[in-house]
């Protein structure tokens, strides 16, 4: 709660929270609700998300006390990436997924972080051996600029984020009841048994 207020401390046009609306990201949101924090969130819809993830897109707009904003890839760039590598590029090699990604994603958070000075993220340390060492405060280089990113869930547990949803009654992407461990892209995000 403590480095959330901090966050909020930068002012509600100088960070924002990236959500993917996945467990860790309602969990944010909903904290940001309930301290009643300035702190906007943004989605990034990359037009390919699953429908239960749009699902719980809309139901967060119309629950949120904090704004909700949705960005979204440039037409023209996504119509061209299809029209010249086909609709499951991604599938193909690393670097078109790379692509993909740059355009459906990165640009979009590009915009959205634009004129930011820092940003909320759900990263916890639990979550890979890359992840590791993702401490609460951080800096995260954008084109042209260092943004300080806070990570209050770095030390919690994957038992921590749904002690929370539950205890709470956050709603939650029904895809983490399908074994998906984090929500992603549809072509890209898979189950795991």
């Amino acid at each position: 709660q403590a480095l959330l207020r901090e966050a909020a401390a930068l002012g509600a046009d100088a960070v924002t929270q990236a959500s993917s609306l996945g467990a860790e990201d309602v969990v944010i949101t909903h904290l940001i609700n309930a301290l009643a924090l300035d702190i906007p969130v943004l989605v990034l819809e990359t037009g390919a998300l699953h429908t239960e993830t749009l699902a719980l897109l809309e139901r967060t707009q119309a629950h949120s006390r904090a704004p909700i904003t949705v960005y979204r890839p440039a037409l023209e760039s996504v119509v061209h990436f299809i029209r010249t590598e086909g609709q499951d590029a991604m599938y193909r090699s690393i670097e078109l997924r790379k692509a993909c990604c740059g355009i459906r994603k990165m640009e979009p958070l590009g915009r959205a972080l634009a004129g930011k000075r820092g940003w909320v993220t759900g990263l916890r340390r639990e979550q890979s051996n890359a992840r590791a060492d993702v401490p609460l405060v951080d800096t995260t280089e954008v084109p042209t600029k260092q943004l300080t990113k806070f990570n209050p869930l770095a030390s919690w547990t994957w038992g921590d984020v749904w002690h929370y949803i539950a205890t709470n009654g956050v709603d939650y992407n029904p895809l983490h009841d399908q074994f998906f461990p984090s929500i992603g892209c549809a072509p890209c995000t898979r189950a795991i048994s």
